[in-house]
């Protein structure tokens, strides 16, 4: 998916997503979170999106959040004005193939519901590991496609609606774990229907 079409997808999703495609992945979002939680340090959420996960950081994290959309950027402020999260030191508008910041920046660093939607998955996830600290977590939650059954069959049919859709049904794990630079530390399959898998990997 090319990025603008991206963001067209996204500024549609903007006023609903908290209560559609959002709420499906909460599950995801707040384990993801949980366990940046327990790792504490700077972390960095990239494709924060309307900042659904961000009350759910301990105030002793230090959390900024990347976005490719404006739209989704504007609900996230607004949830970190009403709630004064303190643990957010900063949401920009950014793209994810070139992050704007400097090697090993963060101890953590995070995508949830991302890889998938963004244009050039690979470049993004070599960012990732260029501004996370030797030894730190890249975590991943994503749908991955499925090799076999019916649903792997629905997600073959529905890739070609990616720029609709707003993400891609048949992206593949191969493609985050050929990516250099990381080790799997564990992988973890989540609800709903065991549709998402939480990739936990070390940056080596």
């Amino acid at each position: 998916m090319e990025i603008q079409a991206m963001r067209r997808s996204y500024a549609r999703w903007a006023p609903v997503y908290d209560r559609t495609f959002g709420a499906v992945t909460n599950v995801g979002r707040r384990q993801a979170v949980a366990l940046l939680n327990e790792l504490g340090g700077r972390i960095l959420e990239v494709g924060v999106g309307t900042g659904m996960s961000l009350a759910n950081y301990q105030p002793g994290t230090k959390v900024t959040g990347i976005d490719a959309s404006a739209e989704m950027l504007d609900k996230a402020r607004d949830k970190v004005a009403k709630l004064s999260l303190a643990q957010v030191e900063g949401l920009h508008l950014m793209d994810a193939r070139v992050l704007e910041f400097a090697d090993a920046s963060f101890d953590n660093v995070v995508a949830m519901h991302v890889i998938s939607v963004v244009p050039e998955p690979e470049k993004v996830l070599a960012e990732m590991v260029r501004v996370c600290k030797l030894g730190g977590t890249v975590l991943i939650v994503n749908h991955f496609a499925r090799k076999q059954g019916v649903l792997s069959v629905l997600e073959r049919l529905t890739a070609p609606m990616a720029n609709l859709l707003g993400w891609h049904s048949d992206f593949e794990m191969e493609r985050v774990l050929a990516v250099a630079g990381l080790r799997v530390v564990s992988q973890k399959t989540l609800p709903p229907l065991g549709m998402m898998t939480m990739l936990r990997l070390a940056r080596e």
